[in-house]
């Protein structure tokens, strides 16, 4: 039945699981996080991570590909590793652990809206006034959240929480930037970038004196979030990206994924949704969906 699928269809199937699992995760950070601390529960998952995408590997023959990389492919797989998953996910847990989900779930989904804002610098890019008017709409759907719509007041009940939120945007854009020049496969470089990895949250959970052996539900919050949020999710998002006819029409999909979260926040953790944060995510995705809509007419007319 599958083999009959059209490209498309698939495309749009492996997208639909990928989406799926990243609206859980949001849900299963929360829970986790009540077994584990932010750095053990980053070291629990990146080693399910780097397990199942070593078996993806092997499975799909491409394991021989690492010969492939040079030196300098190499040292950027280990600096992009420090990058994310370990000062990503462990500052994204902090944030998580101080929030509402609702709240760090939405405002980290504005992180494209950063990497427009960062490529100027590092790409030399340059931004027009409609692409300025996309980010500060995404952005005021940011204050709306984190001022719970008092956003006058500018007064944030977490100012940490929100700053730690923020922060993970930024070294997310960072890390798909300075991966952009990546010609190497891409399945055998986050591969590559997750094992780079481990070694920097080793190191931090030594100094931090922070190592336990997790309780059975902490365990499985871990192996959940290597598996789904870190691992197969991405390699599915990847098919799904070169499976569909254009990007656009899976990448389009992504907006889903803040609404199905609060969906699942709602019923599985009992959050209540605010108000504030219904209208701060409808914002963001607005300016989101502006930028792509405005980088479209600006390639249309070059």
């Amino acid at each position: 039945m599958f083999s009959s699928f059209s490209n498309q269809n698939k495309a749009y199937l492996f997208a639909g699981i990928a989406i799926f699992f990243w609206s859980t995760v949001a849900t299963a950070f929360k829970l986790a996080l009540e077994h584990l601390e932010p750095i053990q529960l980053v070291f629990y998952s990146t080693l399910f991570s780097v397990i199942v995408l070593f078996f993806i590997t092997i499975f799909k023959g491409k394991l021989n590909l690492i010969k492939d990389f040079s030196r300098s492919d190499l040292l950027r797989c280990a600096f992009l590793g420090l990058l994310n998953p370990c000062l990503y996910y462990i500052i994204l847990f902090k944030g998580y652990d101080i929030l509402p989900a609702q709240e760090a779930m939405v405002i980290n989904f504005s992180w494209p809206i950063m990497i427009v804002i960062l490529s100027i610098p590092i790409l030399k890019q340059t931004i027009d006034v409609k692409s300025f008017l996309s980010i500060v709409v995404c952005y005021v759907g940011v204050v709306v959240i984190a001022s719970k719509g008092d956003v006058f007041s500018m007064q944030f009940e977490s100012p940490l929480g929100v700053g730690y939120i923020l922060f993970t945007t930024v070294i997310w854009s960072l890390f798909w930037l300075f991966n952009t020049k990546n010609s190497n496969d891409s399945l055998v470089s986050l591969f590559l970038i997750f094992l780079f990895s481990l070694p920097y949250i080793l190191v931090i959970v030594y100094f931090s004196n922070s190592f336990i052996i997790p309780s059975t539900k902490g365990f499985i919050g871990s192996a959940y979030i290597g598996l789904f949020e870190m691992g197969i999710s991405v390699v599915l998002w990847q098919l799904a990206l070169k499976t569909s006819t254009t990007v656009s029409r899976v990448a389009s999909l992504v907006f889903i994924t803040p609404f199905l979260s609060l969906l699942i926040l709602h019923f599985v953790l009992k959050e209540t949704i605010l108000a504030s944060t219904i209208f701060g995510v409808i914002l963001i995705c607005l300016g989101l969906i502006l930028q792509k809509y405005f980088s479209r007419k600006n390639i249309e007319t070059t």
